[in-house]
């Protein structure tokens, strides 16, 4: 049986195998760009598939790597690749300057005067309007009571628009003398059918009128009385 030969201590032993560093790890250079070294990270992660020990010492050399880059741009080292990025932008031509829009004229657009719904002040028209006034309704009172072949229908169509007329003259508001006119119209039917059955209850007026006189005299006075106070 040959003897077994001991290894003798002072015989020089093999040199150790000195780790990896980061760069070595992941297979990239100090040139290498940010892409780049994320690249090779996930080139290397898929090299090493399930093995948790080789995954972790490769995500270790990422950091350790990342690490190293900050200080060296703290330090005011930049890399190769850094430097050659940033030239390339040094030598890139300017965008061209944009081309500015004319501005648009303002348009200043009309001030609308909002309409007044409070209820108008009661003057005496004065001068000119109360002639008009009186001379006009006059006219169709006198109509009123002693034609009785014209219509009181039209003699009320006319007298609600000459108080649409004496209403604009002094408030200088049509469609508030319109509506002036109309309503006061219409209470004035109101009131004139209320006093057409007063007198078919058998209220003695006495007056050679027939009903539809009758019940346009309360809107003809109210009209009167819008023309010569409504201000």
């Amino acid at each position: 049986m040959p003897a077994m030969v001991m290894p003798d201590p002072s015989d020089p032993q093999p040199p150790a195998a000195e780790p990896l560093g980061p760069y070595e790890r992941l297979g990239v250079t100090p040139e290498s760009s940010f892409e780049e070294v994320q690249a090779a990270k996930q080139s290397r992660l898929d090299e090493a598939g399930d093995d948790p020990m080789a995954r972790s010492r490769i995500e270790a050399a990422y950091d350790a790597l990342l690490m190293e880059r900050l200080k060296q741009r703290q330090q005011g080292r930049v890399s190769t690749a850094a430097r050659t990025a940033s030239a390339r932008e040094q030598l890139a031509p300017p965008p061209p300057p944009r081309v500015a829009m004319p501005a648009l004229p303002q348009l200043s657009l009309p001030k609308v005067a909002r309409p007044s719904l409070g209820w108008p002040a009661l003057e005496l028209a004065q001068g000119n309007d109360l002639g008009l006034a009186l001379g006009g309704f006059g006219l169709l009172l006198g109509l009123l009571l002693v034609a009785p072949s014209v219509a009181p229908e039209f003699l009320l169509a006319l007298a609600t628009g000459f108080t649409v007329v004496c209403l604009q003259r002094r408030r200088r508001r049509f469609l508030a003398a319109v509506g002036w006119g109309f309503g006061l119209l219409t209470l004035g039917l109101v009131l004139g059918g209320l006093l057409m059955g007063a007198t078919a209850s058998g209220f003695p007026l006495g007056l050679p009128l027939n009903p539809l006189q009758l019940q346009s005299i309360p809107a003809m006075l109210l009209l009167l009385l819008a023309a010569l106070f409504v201000a």
